[in-house]
Formats: C-alpha cells, structure tokens, sequence
C-alpha cells in the first residue's frame, strides 16, 4: 500500500470509543472484531492490508493468540492506516508523507557488482565512482526507497566473488603522477579510522553521506593516476571506507546498498594488494547474511575469507573468522561444531600480542569474543533454554564487564541479550532490571540493529500485566522503538 493512499477505515470508524478503547489497550480481538462490523472490512482484506496471514487474523479475533510482537503491531497501525497515538506508537511516517509520489521512482545505483565487472584496478575505481555519486544525489526518501531491496545470496552472490582468490592485475593506468603523496594518503586514512570509531561507538546512518563523500573523493584522486604507492595506499583507503559505508547502510536497514559497498571493498582491498582486510570484508558479508538466516551462505564466505587470507591473516583476525564460523554452526542447530570453532577462536586469540596487528582487528578482544559466543548461546538458548541459557548470561556478563558502556553499540546488544537470558531462566525480576538498562543503552546508539534487538524482548513483557515493574518494562521499550 503507497504512502499516500487513504487509509481504508472512514474517521467515523476510527472516531468510535469501542475502537479506540481497544487500541489503547492493544486488544485486537475487540479490535478486529468492531473493523469487520462497522468498517466493512472483511478478515481476507485486514489480514492483506496488515501483511499478516487470514489463519493468524482468525487466531488473533478468537482469543487464541495475543498481539505482542512490536513488529506485527506497526503493521497493523501502518496496514489500517491507524495513526500512531491510538496505538501507542509515535507518529507513523505516512502520517507526515504530505507530498505525492515520485511518478518515476530513481534507480538503486550500481548495487549488483557481479562477476560481469572484471577484476581489474580501473573498473574498481569506475564502480566506485558510479556508486558513491548516485548515492550522494538521491535525496533521503528516494534512497530508503530504492535501497531497501534484498542482497544477494546463494550461488549469485559465491560466483561473483571467485575472482578476490586471483592475483590482482597490474595498473593499466598511465605512468602520470598524481597531485597527493604518501602523506596526503595517511591524511585520508586518518579520517577514515575516525569515521570507522563513530560507527563502532553509535552505529546507525547519521553520516552514512559523510563517508561516501570521503569514498567518493578518494575515487576521484585514484581517476588522476596516482603513482603505483600511492595507488596501492589509497585502494586500502578505499576498501577501509567502502567497509564502513557498509557497516553504517546496513545498521540503517539498507541491506542491498551495504552489499553493494562490502563488494566495492572487497574489490578495493585486491587491488590494494591487502587480503586481510578482504577476508575482514567477507566475514562482515558473512555476519550480513547470518542475520537474514543463511548461515550456509555464511559458512561458505568465512571459508573464502580464511582461504583468500591465508598466511597473511593475524591471530586477532584468524580468531574473528573462526567465531564467524562458529556462529554459522550455531545457527544451523550444530552445537559440537560451535564448540570446537569457538575452542578455535579462543585458542587464536592466546596468540594476539606477540605480532603486530592491523588497527581496524584491535577491537577483537577477549570482551568481544565472550560477547559474540554469548549472542550465539543465546540464539541456540531461544530453542533450548534449558541447556544454553544460563552460560548464554554468563558469558555475556564478562562481555557487558569488561567493555563497559562506552563501547556504544556493542554494550546495547550486550545488555538487550542479558536481558533476554533472565527471562528465559525464569529469573523476572532480574529480566526487568536488565531490560531498564538495555532500553538506557538503546537510546544512545541510532542502530536500526539495536531497535530490531530490543524489539525481541517486547513479546516477554506481554501478558505479565499483573506485575507494575513488567508494566512498566514495557512501556519503556515501546515508547523507544516508536520514537
């Protein structure tokens, strides 16, 4: 349904006190029920509108199941064009959308670099090039639009990536020697490591164009035919904020733009000479496709990444691959695998100290090995909790302990999956406390990552009325989540 079209209830139904009554109190049985009597609307078309199946909106009228899911709730505000307030929610964005539609939507820009672009420096550079500027002069709206679309995966994805286990070409540019030098490059890639530390701390996209504007211009001096260092120096400069603006799309949601700006890494990484940094990119398109529940796709690039790397792989960035790869056992229900990749992990990090590290590894530390393998416990404790939970928390705990608050992002997701831990142990009261500091923790960040977390403890708090503290709780996490 378009933004702009009328909602399908009149404002004489939405006016009514029965409706909105059970609004306000989220019953949507009652709400259902007195949509279909006085709006006209029958089950098939609330369930279409509302994006959810005519059996669930069966269940949902009949009492056999309760609206908890933050997600579901939006879309049913969203579907029945029921403003924001009359659900708790904040105002829904087609509640502000005043201006028609673009009559010709704009492109995504060049978001499918498959195995048809060579392997070659120049056509890096021309991706590059072609993808920054059609992402800077897309306005905001039209971006969230033409963005959003699904990244690839599967075969599609794999054979467009076979040529980074290639030796890079030679540089077909000219011999002319460029108008920056090795210390202008360093210039460039201190702004880049800047860039990458506000990413870390807050997340989300509030300089996603900052980035792309420094990507951007870093294209535009590689166009100039810079001298073979300075090339070399500034395609890692390029792979460095390619991975960024990666990082920075998808915590915005823009899943097809942020693989598009991994691939560009990664082809910027090969023709800067650095597989390290390329088999860091893979293991971020790995994590990519962990969250949209692929973890085969997954396995299969940290094995690219551990492959492509080779020798040249430290010990920080050797530890990173194997919990990349012990997060794919988990997620394919392999608990011995996860074990033994993690037991890796754990083994390669011993080793960190004793050789120098590339700076964008050093954040891989004991705290952030406890709290990706307590995030994975915790994946694995949804479905058994009985056997992970309780070491899903601890493990955890060290995380939250040893990084402490300002390590932004991270410490959110630490404190939301804490949160969640208590509740699966039955532990309420401690679940409440946790949760109070996970919403704490939320508000600092802009991560659409962290929201969509947060959003998971939502259902917990349902159906707890009885206790003001898990009342309580709860209104804490809607009123972040539709803010």
């Amino acid at each position: 349904m378009d933004a702009t079209t009328p909602g399908p209830l009149a404002p004489e139904v939405l006016d009514r006190d029965d409706l909105k009554r059970a609004l306000a109190e989220h019953d949507f049985a009652a709400a259902f029920s007195l949509i279909k009597k006085w709006g006209g609307l029958s089950q098939n078309r609330i369930a279409s509108a509302c994006q959810l199946t005519p059996g669930k909106v069966s269940t949902i009228i009949n009492g056999q199941q309760q609206v908890t899911s933050f997600d579901v709730i939006c879309r049913i505000a969203d579907g029945l064009r029921i403003p924001g307030q009359m659900v708790g929610l904040a105002e829904r964005p087609w509640e502000r959308q005043s201006e028609a539609p673009d009559p010709q939507p704009q492109q995504p820009p060049a978001a499918r670099l498959s195995d048809v672009t060579p392997w070659r420096p120049n056509a890096t550079v021309h991706l590059a090039v072609d993808l920054t500027r059609s992402d800077l002069v897309m306005d905001r709206r039209a971006a969230t639009r033409a963005l959003t679309g699904v990244a690839l995966s599967g075969a599609a994805l794999l054979d467009s990536l076979e040529g980074w286990l290639q030796p890079a070409p030679a540089s077909d540019n000219g011999h002319r020697r460029g108008r920056i030098g090795i210390r202008e490059v360093q210039e460039l890639e201190g702004t880049a490591r800047a860039f990458r530390a506000w990413d870390h701390r807050f997340g989300g996209g509030l300089r996603r164009k900052a980035v792309v504007g420094q990507l951007n211009e870093v294209a535009s001096h590689l166009e100039e035919h810079q001298a073979p260092e300075v090339e070399r120096a500034l395609f890692r400069v390029m792979a460095f904020l390619g991975g960024t603006a990666a990082t920075i799309a998808w915590d915005s949601g823009l899943q097809q733009q942020a693989q598009s700006y991994y691939l560009l890494a990664l082809r910027a990484a090969h023709a800067g000479g650095d597989p390290a940094f390329g088999a860091n990119v893979l293991a971020g398109m790995a994590r990519q496709m962990l969250y949209r529940d692929r973890p085969q796709n997954a396995l299969e690039l940290v094995h690219l990444a551990q492959k492509g790397a080779g020798r040249q792989a430290s010990a920080r960035l050797r530890a990173m691959l194997h919990t990349r790869e012990a997060w794919a056992y988990a997620a394919m229900g392999r608990p011995s695998a996860f074990r033994r990749a993690t037991a890796e992990a754990a083994e390669a990090l011993t080793d960190a100290g004793s050789e120098e590290e590339p700076y964008w590894i050093t954040y891989f530390n004991e705290a952030e090995l406890a709290g990706v393998t307590g995030g994975r416990l915790l994946d694995m404790a949804r479905q058994h909790p009985q056997e992970h939970a309780e070491a899903a928390a601890d493990s955890i705990r060290q995380a939250v302990r040893r990084r402490g608050p300002e390590a932004g992002r991270s410490h959110a997701l630490d404190t939301i999956g804490l949160a969640e831990c208590h509740f699966l142990i039955g532990d309420v009261a401690g679940a409440v406390d946790h949760t109070r500091h996970a919403v704490e923790a939320a508000a600092r960040t802009q991560s659409v990552r962290v929201r969509a977390q947060l959003s998971q403890l939502y259902p917990y708090t349902v159906g707890r009325s009885a206790s003001p503290r898990v009342a309580e709780a709860r209104t804490m996490i809607r009123d972040l989540l539709s803010s």
